[in-house]
């Protein structure tokens, strides 16, 4: 199996510039915010924090190609880094400190383009996480300070907590019913949002996530974080891996139950 500890280090120095960027702008009175052409708003912080990444990428991974939320695809090639500045960016912008930086690593092999390296950086909340392909998932400050993590093992949807970030969209693809039905069924919901909810089921404080729409750097790093902790990760149809254009995130278990909820359209 290859290895992936010189990205995955990369990776962390990434996320140490980024974080260094986004607090020293986050909750400033005069932070600029605009709005994009799909309504969604981006600060002055989301664009520096993804040229930062850029820039280094290209000095130290000058051979890679970069995927980033602001800037589009730049270079080709079997490996790709994919870039979500800030994840949260409303939370942002209106200081809730619910918002990370993903940062993560894809190869492309028979099943098209998966990731293999994932950091999810989160400065506000003081926390991070991170995986890499055969090595497990992690949570700490850093490297040298790392907690391994695992998925729940709870194994009925009646006994599960199950999170997502808003109501938005369910209604819109048709998955209204099913998405209420999932929250009747369940013990606890509750929508925490972004990237949160996946690294919680990564770490076993709930059991299952999902949202009805996604772009793949909302996944790449949340999907592989998950993976290494034993949990599965799908699109609301089953496709495994980022690239369905929603998610469906639990401990494996239960995951059978969650896509019965959430596959089917009303």
């Amino acid at each position: 199996m290859p290895d992936y500890d010189d990205d995955l280090r990369l990776a962390h120095v990434l996320a140490d510039a980024a974080d260094a960027a986004t607090m020293d702008r986050f909750q400033a009175l005069d932070l600029k915010v605009e709005t994009k052409p799909d309504m969604t708003p981006v600060s002055e912080a989301d664009k520096a924090a993804e040229e930062l990444i850029r820039e280094r990428l290209l000095r130290a991974r000058p051979h890679d190609a970069i995927l980033g939320e602001e800037y589009g695809v730049e270079g080709t090639g079997p490996r790709r880094w994919v870039i979500d500045p800030i994840d949260g960016t409303k939370n942002y912008v209106r200081g809730v400190p619910v918002w990370a930086t993903l940062i993560s690593l894809m190869e492309e092999g028979e099943d098209g383009f998966q990731p293999v390296v994932g950091v999810v950086s989160a400065p506000a909340l003081g926390r991070r996480w991170w995986a890499a392909q055969g090595g497990g998932a992690h949570t700490g400050r850093s490297l040298g300070s790392a907690t391994r993590i695992q998925v729940s093992r709870v194994n009925s949807v009646r006994d599960a907590s199950f999170a997502y970030s808003s109501l938005t969209g369910w209604e819109e693809q048709g998955r209204l019913d099913g998405f209420l039905d999932l929250t009747r069924a369940c013990w606890r919901t509750r929508g925490y949002g972004d990237f949160w909810p996946y690294m919680m089921v990564a770490e076993g404080s709930i059991d299952i996530c999902a949202e009805p729409e996604l772009s793949l750097w909302d996944m790449a790093a949340t999907a592989i974080v998950v993976q290494e902790a034993g949990g599965v990760f799908t699109s609301l149809d089953g496709a495994p891996g980022p690239h369905g254009g929603n998610a469906a995130a639990s401990n494996g278990l239960l995951h059978d139950e969650l896509l019965a909820h959430l596959g089917r359209r009303s």
